[in-house]
């Protein structure tokens, strides 16, 4: 499970490696966090992909994000955009990738998408769980509940255990950007046509950050084959939840569409 430090002109990302006991077959699963999120957040579950599927996986902390370069900048407002035109070109640069499958969780899943559609020739499959596709009242909902937990100083400590002295700036990248009024407008919808490869997009039902009307846009709107999977009794983070049936999707969708 080796690290990586990729230099980026802003800084540093940080990198984690899942390899596979035996040769690695077909191109690596790259797995894209969500707002909160960082590598080591992933706990478990990338080496049990890795193991299922027998491919390489790997993960990375944004910048600002875990053990990477930390920011002082306030987010731009295409910054879901901005990840596929500036810090995934480096990943794929320095670690000496091409072909790849994306798979994004909540924020990670809009990243994903952008990713396959920017490089529409070499991404084999896209996966996304629990993705937003536009700003939905239960979003802000949410997000309000969070900022309000939040305040309490258990939250912070666990937050500063994952992201250190960016903890705070972590959660008002979260916070504000998706409360901000000019964000509101924000979709999906000018990416999703141009994502052409098999995609499998994964929804808990009872996702306290959006309804099941995201994962139904994303299929629907998508110009690939696509699988939907809403599952009920799931929340925002499945993977965690159920990370054994979410491996065993991910490893049969794989096996299906993604035969490079």
């Amino acid at each position: 499970m080796p690290d990586a430090w990729i230099e980026h002109e802003h800084g540093r990302l940080f990198a984690r490696i899942w390899a596979p006991s035996a040769h690695p077959g077909g191109s690596p699963i790259v797995l894209f966090h969500d707002s909160l999120g960082c590598v080591d957040l992933w706990r478990t579950f990338p080496a049990a992909l890795c193991e299922s599927t027998g491919r390489t996986v790997i993960a990375y902390d944004r910048l600002g994000f875990g053990r990477s370069s930390a920011r002082t900048d306030k987010l731009s407002l295409d910054f879901i955009s901005h990840e596929a035109a500036t810090c995934f070109p480096a990943l794929r640069r320095q670690l000496r990738f091409t072909r790849f499958i994306a798979f994004g969780h909540s924020v990670g899943g809009g990243m994903a998408l952008h990713c396959a559609a920017a490089f529409s020739q070499d991404c084999d499959a896209v996966i996304t769980e629990s993705a937003q596709a536009f700003v939905e009242d239960r979003t802000v909902r949410g997000l309000l509940d969070a900022r309000e937990q939040f305040k309490e100083d258990g939250a912070m400590a666990r937050l500063r255990k994952y992201h250190g002295e960016k903890a705070g700036w972590v959660l008002n990248a979260w916070t504000g950007t998706w409360l901000d009024p000019e964000f509101a407008a924000w979709s999906l919808d000018p990416v999703l046509p141009l994502v052409t490869c098999p995609i499998l997009v994964i929804h808990g039902l009872d996702d306290e950050y959006g309804s099941s009307r995201h994962a139904e846009i994303i299929a629907q709107r998508s110009s690939g084959p696509a699988r939907l999977e809403i599952l009920a009794g799931a929340h925002h983070v499945p993977h965690r939840e159920r990370e054994e049936s979410i491996v065993g999707l991910v490893g049969s969708f794989i096996a299906a569409f993604a035969s490079v």
